[in-house]
């Protein structure tokens, strides 16, 4: 057999042993195929792939790498690398800059496909969501739907993605189609469950969060839901705990629950539906601190959204009171370094 009929033959049996579950198998059958063609893409891209599958991250992303080398034309690995780069090293201006690259038309790459546009489309639309763009994602996003069609995934992004910009009602829209398409998708079906609960369907919301919670139990844990009492007995206790010439300067500040920020309040502070707590005021330390009005300086703790992301009681009241300190942490003035460092982000 010539080396080029062992590299593609050894690739075949790399491919059965990672389908079975072999790992180690796999990746031997890839060094083989290496042996008969130190430069074969389809192998190093292979081999990163099963590394990125065992947790292996910065040995997978020189695979990619190594395949990119290897061949520049070869799509399937300019796409992993990206994706590693944002799902995995939250390296998302590293992303960005890559998937502007493949999407210039550089003849040093291949031609792409639009299945393929599209992909890297909806990877920098993620990179760029994650980087506080949201109206370049939701572009980013619909560029990759108008490519290629109808795709779930790309739907209930665009979902999310109207979610975070308090477009509730299209939110909702965008991600039963999402879930229409695909019914096992707990990504699409959680989104449309907050979506329906701020579109005050309780029922459907509920329905679906328990769906979702099917699907998928530990990216979506049922809420930890407890009385109003309970809550603010959480509260209280967290500024209690705090040192005394701590919450002697604090004193006339008072901590509100609500049960998730007002459209008027997302529109005024340009936050995220689901942020847990929020700080209104100017801090202690700030010069102009004494022109602030008293009545306008307030804490925020948001009862449902807080709930959404504990798994049990005891959970849901330890998270209480870090939020309590972190939002107290700015009025003091400490950043969000600061809280971090502390503990308190």
């Amino acid at each position: 057999m010539n080396n080029i009929d062992r590299y593609w033959d050894c690739l075949d049996q790399a491919m059965e042993a990672s389908h079975g579950g072999r790992t180690e198998e796999a990746l031997a059958w890839l060094d083989e195929a290496l042996v008969a063609r130190p430069e074969g893409a389809e192998a190093h891209n292979g081999r990163g792939e099963i590394l990125w599958d065992d947790a292996r991250i910065d040995e997978a992303l020189h695979e990619f790498e190594r395949a990119i080398q290897a061949d520049p034309k070869f799509p399937a690995a300019h796409l992993n690398r990206i994706e590693l780069l944002v799902e995995d090293l939250c390296e998302f201006e590293q992303a960005v800059l890559l998937a502007d690259e493949l999407l210039g038309g550089n003849p040093e790459f291949a031609k792409l496909d639009r299945g393929t546009q599209a992909e890297v489309h909806y990877l920098k639309a993620k990179s760029v969501f994650y980087l506080d763009d949201l109206s370049g994602a939701l572009f980013l996003v619909r560029r990759a739907l108008k490519t290629a069609g109808e795709v779930a995934i790309y739907r209930a992004f665009e979902g999310q993605i109207l979610f975070e910009l308090g477009r509730f009602d299209e939110a909702r829209r965008s991600l039963l189609a999402a879930a229409a398409m695909d019914p096992e998708s707990g990504h699409a079906i959680y989104h449309l469950a907050l979506s329906h609960e701020r579109m005050g369907d309780d029922d459907d919301a509920e329905s679906a969060f328990s769906q979702a919670n099917a699907l998928d139990p530990d990216h979506y844990p049922l809420p930890a839901t407890v009385d109003e009492e309970v809550f603010r007995g959480a509260a209280a206790e967290a500024l209690d705990n705090l040192p005394k010439s701590i919450r002697e300067y604090i004193a006339d500040v008072p901590v509100l629950i609500e049960d998730y920020p007002s459209g008027d309040l997302l529109g005024q502070q340009n936050i995220s539906p689901q942020i847990l707590g929020l700080y209104v005021g100017v801090p202690a330390t700030d010069a102009d601190a004494s022109a602030q009005a008293e009545d306008l300086t307030r804490v925020i703790l948001f009862k449902k959204n807080l709930e959404k992301i504990c798994r049990d009681r005891d959970d849901l009241i330890e998270q209480i009171q870090v939020t309590v300190r972190h939002e107290i942490g700015h009025h003091l003035g400490l950043s969000e370094e600061d809280l971090e460092r502390l503990g308190l982000a």
